[in-house]
């Protein structure tokens, strides 16, 4: 679709802008339907300033486009507004907290659309392991750590879920962390961001820290435990949902290693994926179904 955008407004007179719209090509680009969810979540244009020149919704696009397909920023295609323009606005958002104010708001819409109460009751922590970026101007030492069990140099991933999988908190340490210990940080912003007072975990989360939630944080812990004798691939409920999301946030190439200078850019990185993953299921409207696959024709 190609539109026009762009509206300012100075002193009382009403300068518009035209600003044209690149046309929508790559698999990463938001749908209008998406575009309408997000647009009015946006913080406002400036009233005072320079003229835009690109449309928001090209830089939008430009920055999924860097979270699906893990690509430098400036390695972004030409049809999209110039990189140094599209890391400002990236920048900007995040100081702003645009992605932790558009989460909650899309995630209430999903979950009224699927029935469910707008705010989730209960909720399900995991971390993840993952490798940092090989050069070390990348992923720094001060913020990367050696995970022993999974033999990982990089950082991990906390996240709480609700049992729909959808994202509530997200933290990102250096990867010698303890679950025990990254998830005081996470249960903290949890109890602070949501009403969300019981949380299912697996065995790795276990010790003071559950009397350490129910006391200061009024939280219940509750260990989901595998099966006695358990031997190979099974679905454990509770657990499976936020298994699930990470596979979901995992498709997203930038997020297959840890890329980021600053923990705090993987934690954005980690929502706009969460987001474009929401939006596009408000926008389907019902799950996504997998292609079915090809048989090809009998000769006989």
């Amino acid at each position: 679709m190609v539109g026009m955008s762009g509206c300012l407004a100075l002193r009382g007179w009403s300068i518009v802008s035209v600003v044209q719209e690149r046309p929508r090509r790559y698999p990463s680009d938001t749908s209008d339907a998406q575009w309408v969810v997000i647009e009015p979540l946006l913080p406002p244009i400036a009233r005072r300033g320079r003229r835009i020149a690109h449309a928001r919704r090209d830089v939008l696009d430009a920055i999924l486009y860097v979270v699906r397909t893990g690509c430098a920023w400036r390695a972004l295609p030409v049809d999209f507004p110039p990189w140094q323009t599209v890391y400002w606005y990236f920048n900007q958002w995040e100081q702003q907290k645009v992605t932790e104010k558009i989460l909650p708001i899309v995630r209430s819409q999903l979950r009224i659309a699927e029935g469910r109460d707008p705010e989730p009751s209960a909720g399900i922590i995991d971390s993840q392991s993952v490798r940092g970026a090989d050069t070390a101007d990348t992923v720094g030492d001060d913020s990367r750590g050696y995970d022993a069990g999974k033999k990982i140099n990089g950082r991990k991933r906390f996240i709480i879920t609700d049992t729909l999988g959808l994202l509530l908190v997200t933290m990102v340490f250096p990867a010698s962390t303890q679950d025990r210990d990254g998830a005081t940080s996470v249960l903290l912003a949890l109890y602070l961001q949501t009403r969300v007072r019981h949380v299912f975990a697996d065995a790795g989360f276990t010790g003071r820290l559950i009397s350490w939630a129910h006391t200061l944080l009024r939280t219940r812990l509750e260990i989901v435990r595998k099966t006695a004798g358990q031997r190979g691939f099974v679905v454990i409920p509770r657990r499976w949902a936020v298994e699930r999301t990470f596979a979901w946030l995992t498709a997203h190439r930038r997020l297959a290693r840890d890329y980021e200078r600053h923990r705090t850019t993987s934690e954005a990185m980690i929502r706009w994926a969460a987001i474009t993953t929401i939006t596009r299921r408000i926008a389907r409207g019902h799950p996504a179904t997998r292609q079915q696959k090809y048989t090809p024709p009998s000769t006989h």
